[in-house]
């Protein structure tokens, strides 16, 4: 069997990782570069020159031509943390390069801080992920499926409409040969009534791309959208698997669900899956180059408004 070069990829070592984001200076130097690319801009009147000091423990800049003084983390998912950036940094590195997902209680132990300050982290760090790939769509051909996350509360209804489970659907971009998968997109959606199909496809699938997936009646709005569909037929969940123009989907789906229900063991579905999900993607449309994940992640981080934790904890309402 060929290497799978993908899964084989060196990435950034922990050595390479302390010797370019080792100290406080180079963590700050990193994220000024992230949030100012071009250079340092004032939030004010767009000056361009400024001067640096220090106050406290954090790094402050002050515009030569309005005087406005801003902290390098102000107005970013940074804002008001305790945390060095060298903690929030080696977060982001546990939490790209892992192999499989790394829970809250494990990044408390890795980074020596209390579950709850581990826990808004990793919301925080989710929520910069989900946003990222808020805006993706899909193209060429795509594979999509209906699935829940989620299991049954001891006692009440089993199987479809049982408590406790969220409805998602997850969506696989492939060339047209089905070689290959190239992007994925999964999230929660409110059913899979033809009305919640055709919000999530009109936000998910670009136009006209070809849909294959299975005969659920609410995927028949993809063909009302004029995407070109193929119903894949499968007698047994394993043939579905196997099948032609649905194997892709299947074993993302799979792959997915079982990071999730393998590491956290006590997931609010209902109100959370949408990160969770998120992150999925994040990870999975970024696999191809693991040594740039840390430093997109921190670009993202750095242009995001914060996000305090009552927003952490607010249930996400569907925008269609």
């Amino acid at each position: 069997m060929a290497m799978n070069r993908v899964q084989f990829q060196l990435g950034l070592s922990m050595p390479e990782f302390l010797d370019r984001y080792g100290t406080e200076a180079q963590c700050r130097q990193a994220l000024e570069g992230a949030r100012w690319p071009q250079g340092f801009r004032c939030p004010c009147c767009e000056g361009e020159r400024c001067r640096r000091f220090e106050r406290g423990a954090q790094l402050y800049l002050e515009c030569a031509a309005c005087g406005h003084q801003a902290s390098l983390i102000a107005g970013t998912l940074f804002a008001s943390t305790k945390l060095s950036l060298r903690a929030w940094f080696l977060a982001f590195h546990l939490l790209v390069l892992a192999k499989t997902n790394l829970s809250a209680m494990e990044l408390m132990r890795q980074l020596g801080v209390a579950y709850s300050t581990a826990w808004r982290l990793k919301q925080k760090v989710m929520e910069a992920m989900t946003q990222a790939e808020s805006g993706r769509k899909l193209g060429v051909c795509v594979q999509i499926d209906d699935a829940y996350l989620g299991g049954e509360r001891n006692g009440g209804k089993r199987g479809r409409g049982a408590e406790g489970k969220q409805t998602i659907v997850a969506a696989v971009e492939t060339d047209l040969d089905d070689e290959h998968p190239r992007r994925l997109v999964i999230e929660p959606v409110p059913g899979f009534d033809k009305a919640s199909m055709a919000g999530w496809a009109t936000r998910r699938l670009q136009s006209g791309c070809e849909v294959r997936c299975d005969g659920l009646g609410g995927f028949n709005a993809f063909a009302d959208l004029g995407h070109p569909v193929t119903t894949m037929a499968a007698t047994h969940r394993r043939h579905k698997q196997d099948a032609r123009g649905a194997k892709w989907v299947s074993v993302v789906l799979g792959n997915v669900k079982r990071g999730i229900s393998g590491v956290y063991h006590a997931l609010k579905v209902q109100k959370y899956a949408r990160r969770y999900l998120g992150e999925a993607c994040w990870r999975f449309n970024r696999r191809g180059n693991l040594k740039s994940m840390l430093p997109d992640l921190l670009r993202t981080v750095a242009r995001l408004k914060p996000h305090p934790e009552h927003a952490l904890r607010k249930t996400h309402n569907f925008a269609y």
